[in-house]
């Protein structure tokens, strides 16, 4: 039976590492991104989400697809983002308590323009997309799905391939609406081979798919000064409203090894097959209000994430394995309600600075969950950014942004008790801190 296990673990070895891309593990891959997890443009960052339903920029796409109508030009955006983690498990029975600190890196890249301009009509119809990619741009996919005995937090980490794309349209004054995607990958493997009790492996046959998968997010907006009084000022004028909806998403690996060895087990062979979920997002409504005045505008946002069902979606997850727990030690996840305010002040036509505030609650409803041992807390997230806008250089016909974001969050101290695997319980405190770093650069034409 022991060699059986080897066998098994060295085909599973051998299929996720074709999986990985060339990713060496652990990925430290999460149930996030970096659009909710952090943000994804430098103002996202800044403003800690509470704007970004009425950025023009192109992490639009994401946040809210119908405010690409709010700027008719075009768009050319790359930046870079870094979060520095220390997450964090008090233990008393360990030396040190830091249960994870690797960095996630992406280099961004997004585009806007007007396609409207191509057809008889001129009717502005604006598409967009915007690319994250993990560790600089050299890390398509990070993938790490596992149980653990010591902890492991729910949202931080590698993120894996960050992909939106999407167009909107202006519809009757001051009314906008847009319909955006997410990409996700659905990875499968299948590994067959025949091997030696020495582990010699021949006649190996192995092949890799990865297919896209394509959740939608909906978004308007209404300028309701412009809608409700176009013609002569009223109250409402300055008044914005926004309103999205994003599906559930989440990226899907699927693993199938056969093995047969020599003279133990003949054909068909030690047959392994794993599923498993990763980068899960929930189904999300969000309803957003700003203000805009001369120079400054400030706003807010409320989202309600359904995290619920991420616990049906652990049942069909051969690695959590959900089924196999009794009832009372399934992990379970709650709905929760986000809420974010922020400001911007522009001080003249080159320089503006933004903040913004939220409150994040956790998710996580169990502080007990064997195996698995999730960690996840409440966080205070703040964020501060500024930008610069040059309407005039020697080189380019438009203007040029170079915009700056930090965000700090904090991770509110919570208690768990950890489960190894013979059953053994730890009582642990969870907390860390995250700080974020973005920068980006838009031409605009």
């Amino acid at each position: 039976m022991a060699t059986t296990s080897r066998f098994s673990v060295r085909a599973m070895s051998l299929t996720i590492a074709a999986l990985s891309t060339g990713t060496a593990l652990p990925a430290l891959a999460s149930m996030g991104n970096i659009g909710t997890t952090y943000g994804v443009m430098p103002v996202d960052v800044a403003t800690a989400q509470s704007l970004s339903m009425f950025n023009d920029q192109v992490s639009a796409t994401y946040y809210n697809p119908a405010s690409l109508t709010k700027d008719s030009r075009g768009e050319l955006t790359t930046g870079v983002l870094h979060a520095e983690q220390e997450l964090r498990s008090a233990n008393p029975n360990a030396d040190g308590d830091i249960v994870a600190n690797s960095p996630s890196q992406h280099v961004l890249i997004g585009m806007k323009t007007n396609l409207g301009s191509i057809t008889r009509y001129k009717h502005p119809i604006y598409l967009g997309f915007i690319a994250g990619v993990e560790k600089y741009g050299k890390e398509l996919l990070a993938f790490n799905s596992q149980t653990s005995d010591t902890g492991q937090f729910l949202e931080y980490g590698r993120e894996p391939l960050f992909l939106n794309i999407g167009g909107a349209t202006p519809i009757w004054r001051g009314i906008s609406a847009g319909l955006s995607f997410r990409v996700t990958l659905d990875a499968t493997a299948q590994l067959d081979a025949v091997s030696t009790l020495g582990g010699e492996t021949s006649r190996e046959r192995l092949s890799v798919n990865a297919k896209p998968s394509l959740k939608s997010i909906f978004g308007t907006t209404v300028d309701l000064g412009e809608t409700f009084c176009p013609d002569d000022g009223c109250f409402l004028d300055g008044w914005e409203t926004a309103l999205i909806y994003r599906t559930k998403s989440s990226a899907k690996t699927s693993v199938n090894s056969n093995i047969i060895v020599t003279q133990t087990i003949p054909d068909p062979g030690l047959s392994l097959t794993v599923a498993t979920i990763d980068s899960f997002q929930p189904e999300t409504y969000g309803l957003g209000v700003q203000y805009k005045g001369d120079g400054w505008r400030f706003g807010g946002s409320l989202e309600q994430q359904n995290w619920s069902e991420l616990s049906h979606q652990f049942s069909n997850d051969s690695i959590k394995d959900q089924q196999s727990v009794p009832p009372s030690d399934r992990i379970k996840f709650d709905d929760i309600l986000i809420p974010r305010v922020g400001a911007e002040y522009r001080f003249n036509e080159t320089f503006a600075i933004r903040g913004g505030v939220a409150y994040e609650e956790s998710p996580l409803a169990s502080t007990r969950n064997p195996e698995i041992n999730y960690l996840d807390t409440d966080k205070i997230i703040v964020g501060v950014g500024v930008s610069a806008t040059y309407n005039r250089t020697r080189l380019l016909a438009y203007p040029i942004r170079m915009d700056l974001g930090y965000q700090y969050q904090q991770l509110q101290e919570r208690d768990f008790t950890l489960v190894d695997y013979n059953g053994n319980e730890t009582p642990v405190t969870a907390d860390g801190d995250v700080q974020v770093f973005t920068g980006s650069i838009t031409l605009k034409f």
